[in-house]
This record gives C-alpha cells, structure tokens and sequence, in this order.
C-alpha cells in the first residue's frame, strides 16, 4: 500500500464501504416489483416502440449498477491483499489526492491519461 497513512486507508475503505453499500446487491433485474420490464400489453406501434426502448434502457441500468458492484468489490479486495493505491498498469502508487476522488481508481494519473488517448 504506497504511501498511504493507515488513517487515508480506512478513510477510504470506508468510501468503498459506503458506496457499496448505497448499491442494491441483487444480481437480477433493478427491483423486481418495479414495472420495469414494461408489460407486453400493446395497442400501436408506437407504444411496441416506447416499450423496447423502456426494456433496453432498464436492462442498460442493471448492467451498470452490476458493473459498479463489480468494481467496488474489487477495490474493496484489495485491501486483503495489499495492494489497494498501487496502479495495475505500472505498479507505481496511485496519488492519495486521486483516491480521494474516485477511491475505486485502478490506475495512476500518468497510466489513466494514456489509457484514455488509446
């Protein structure tokens, strides 16, 4: 763990912690009695239209919020194995002012910037 006080760690185990928890946890479909997925009931193309737009976007949502659990979990593991604030890329130390910012940063600056030139 690069430079980071023990206090800057659970500071920031504890953001993790938080927003992990802030996420529903379920691994189906975004709250299951909710209307979404929107009924079949039809009566013009239109409404067959706006239905499948309305699946596709709450589908879009659930790949997202499971993408977010993904991440979190694994930053979270980090912590287990030591090398939470390290970058993937370089293996350099992740800024503390960066972690601040986005705790689930997987890269440093210098390796995020080139990763989002490519």
């Amino acid at each position: 763990m690069h430079g980071l006080e023990p206090a800057q760690l659970a500071q920031l185990k504890t953001a993790l912690a938080l927003r992990l928890s802030s996420l529903p946890s379920s691994g189906s479909a975004p709250d299951e009695g909710s209307a979404l997925p929107v009924s079949d009931l039809e009566f013009s193309p239109a409404d067959k239209a706006t239905v499948r737009l309305l699946n596709d976007l709450a589908l879009e949502a659930a790949g997202h919020q499971q993408a977010q659990l993904s991440m979190l979990r694994r930053a979270l593991a980090k912590f287990d194995d030591g090398s939470y604030g390290e970058c993937e890329e370089c293996g350099g130390a992740i800024g503390y002012s960066r972690l601040q910012a986005r705790p689930e940063a997987r890269l440093c600056i210098a390796c995020q910037t080139r990763a989002e030139k490519r």
